[in-house]
């Protein structure tokens, strides 16, 4: 498999994943999870929103929940949020819809992963490309890209 820019910047910080495939015309994140053979809550979509403040924020959430816009916003202390246009993702981050990664966008953003993620050894994020997924212990990324873990998702 072709590493990508995410697998390349979890090398160079030693960090363990393994890298998975599947097929690139499948977007839907509860099908990419049955793909990979796994539960959807391990499986995390990267969604990346905008403040009323202008400022720009990214929340990992299991692929088969919605983000709560009022907790997210609360999370990470602004009045509102709003989920980013698709046409402004790829300028913003680096990364197109289906691919976004919560590691190695253009610049940092201030990150929220659901907390769930902590309950497990791995997650599922993508590897910065459609079909191309990255499995690793969510404490570690967690870390490296200085998020913080909250609860963000409808109940």
């Amino acid at each position: 498999m072709e590493k990508t820019n995410v697998m390349r910047l979890l090398d160079r910080q030693k960090i363990k994943y393994n890298a998975f495939e599947y097929d690139q015309s499948v977007t839907e994140g509860t099908l990419i999870a049955e793909m990979l053979g796994e539960n959807p809550e391990h499986v995390f979509k990267t969604l990346v929103t905008v403040a009323n403040n202008g400022a720009h924020f990214v929340f990992c959430v299991p692929v088969a929940e919605t983000l709560d816009l009022k907790k997210a916003a609360k999370a990470v202390g602004v009045k509102a949020i709003s989920m980013l246009k698709q046409k402004e993702l790829l300028p913003l981050t680096g990364y197109i819809h289906g691919g976004c990664s919560p590691i190695g966008m253009k610049k940092p953003f201030k990150t929220v992963i659901h907390c769930s993620a902590e309950q497990f050894d791995t997650i599922f994020v993508s590897a910065g490309r459609v079909g191309k997924q990255v499995e690793l212990s969510p404490t570690e990324l967690c870390a490296y890209i200085n998020a913080s873990f909250t609860d963000v998702i409808v109940d």
